[in-house]
């Protein structure tokens, strides 16, 4: 289990108090429904990602690294875990490769998602410290978001741990019908690849 540290960002920003049994452990197959709710409530928002199908666990599975899979708990009893399923988790986060190509082989696609219940409460920023961290003790020298402009919420907590802004993608795909705009950003590890 991976107790999750509790830095405080460069950027902090107004936020609820999280959850005060909150435990950040890795990734279990028998997570993935409670996993899927999470993904349900973001896909929903219309502003988290261009998916609008949930994928099952196999798919899911094959698009992802094996390592650097985590989970967001609250191990005490929360009104927001008891709107997660019986396993309590209040979010995600993972990487997947952004290519095959070995040269590649320490870059990766970050994927981080809140229950709707847990928002602003700080789970997304310790989801994403220790990604980040697991991300380094893994070789990863680089990391990379596609974030939709509108979800501001998301630039800004991953602006808070070092990512920078790269550009904005115009128009890269479609969404229900509609273009969408990606702003993609990246942080540079000073630890992993140096």
């Amino acid at each position: 289990m991976i107790r999750a540290p509790r830095r405080t960002p460069r950027t902090p920003g107004a936020e609820r108090e999280p959850p005060v049994n909150l435990v950040i452990s890795p990734m279990q197959p028998d997570d993935w429904l409670a996993v899927c709710e999470v993904y349900r409530q973001g896909i929903d928002t219309g502003n988290a990602t261009f998916e609008t199908e949930l994928p099952n666990w196999q798919k899911w599975d094959l698009a992802h690294r094996k390592d650097c899979r985590l989970v967001a708990r609250d191990s005490g009893e929360s009104n927001a875990s008891a709107d997660l399923a019986e396993r309590g988790i209040l979010g995600w986060a993972a990487l997947s490769p952004v290519s095959s190509r070995r040269v590649y082989s320490g870059v990766a696609e970050v994927s981080v998602y809140v229950g709707a219940a847990a928002r602003g409460c700080g789970v997304g920023k310790r989801l994403l410290e220790t990604l980040i961290e697991e991300s380094e003790r893994a070789g990863v020298w680089t990391l990379q978001a596609g974030i939709f402009p509108q979800n501001t919420a998301s630039i800004r907590l991953h602006q808070s741990w070092g990512f920078r802004e790269v550009g904005v993608r115009r128009h890269i795909g479609k969404l229900r019908d509609v273009w969408r705009d990606v702003v993609l950003l990246e942080r540079r590890s000073t630890v992993a690849g140096v």
